[in-house]
């Protein structure tokens, strides 16, 4: 374990928590919850990590840290990043919810990188007592030297019991083809598309149908960036599976209070025990019945 990639780079804390260092930055990880739609209720299914960079203890923009970084040294700030994530997962979150933890697909070019990052997983996820069927691999389905290279390292994550969500899908030059070689478990709808589809009549029509032939197909789907009442109701009337977004939940940094995170929650409530102030809350009785489009004040 002490000659892994990821664990060299890890600092241990009193609290069990993890932090990460990559030359002048500390890393934290963030987890968001995700909900999935119940009988009118909405609960906590899972939770994404996110990297939070800090440099002299101020917090910095992740894509700061990221552009920064050379691409020789990004094979190895995704095995610190994914081994932190696991680790503080194993520590603070509820032991039933799926983790979901991205890869970025174009640094697992060779199958022995594959192998490798992989092998280090399963340590990981060994040491932080989690089941491998509670991980959700996030890969975008265009960061790939070429489409063989990225169904091959899917396949791979699908044979060590890893399930699949494609990330953002929608942008750039998103591809339903791709989609079914693929054979994802989970579609994540990107956040900026799926707002520009809800302005209009015709394009929540659209994205009506695109979540009801995925949900056929046995994928579920996730609907990013909900930060209004009005995208979380339309989310609903979409028919898609799960959604995520400040509108219910910001980001924690390890540690959380997600542990005692409440398991079933009205629609329009935001977390109470959330340590950054969530978006207001939309009221129970009374809501807009705006079919698409941004909800004006009244």
């Amino acid at each position: 374990m002490s000659r892994s990639i990821g664990l060299a780079h890890i600092i241990r804390h009193n609290d069990g928590t993890s932090s990460g260092v990559w030359g002048i930055y500390t890393l934290q990880s963030a987890f968001q919850p995700i909900f999935a739609f119940k009988e009118g209720k909405l609960s906590v299914v899972a939770f994404e990590g996110l990297i939070r960079p800090f440099r002299d203890g101020e917090p910095q923009p992740p894509m700061n840290f990221f552009s920064t970084c050379p691409a020789a040294d990004r094979l190895h700030i995704e095995a610190l990043t994914r081994t932190l994530h696991l680790l503080n997962a194993g520590v603070c979150l509820p032991e039933e919810a799926s983790i979901f933890i991205n890869f970025d697909p174009s640094v697992f070019s060779d199958r022995a990188i594959v192998d490798m990052a992989l092998r280090e997983m399963r340590l990981v996820l060994h040491e932080a007592g989690i089941d491998p069927r509670r991980i959700v691999c996030e890969v975008t389905e265009q960061k790939s030297a070429s489409q063989e290279t990225l169904y091959s390292f899917v396949e791979a994550l699908r044979a060590n019991g890893f399930r699949i969500a494609v990330d953002d899908y929608g942008a750039d030059d998103s591809d339903i083809n791709r989609i079914k070689e693929l054979r994802p478990d989970i579609v994540k709808f990107d956040a900026h598309w799926i707002t520009q589809l809800m302005e209009s009549g015709a394009g929540f029509a659209l994205l009506t149908a695109m979540v009801t032939s995925f949900e056929r197909q046995g994928i579920r789907t996730v609907f990013e960036g909900i930060e209004e009442g009005w995208q979380l109701e339309l989310a609903e009337k979409s028919g898609a599976s799960m959604v995520q977004g400040f509108v219910l939940a910001r980001p924690e940094l390890a540690p959380t209070s997600f542990r005692v995170f409440g398991k079933d929650v009205q629609p329009q409530a935001a977390d109470s025990t959330a340590k950054a102030p969530a978006s207001p809350a939309v009221a129970a009785s009374g809501r807009p019945a705006k079919a698409f489009g941004r909800r004006t004040a009244p």
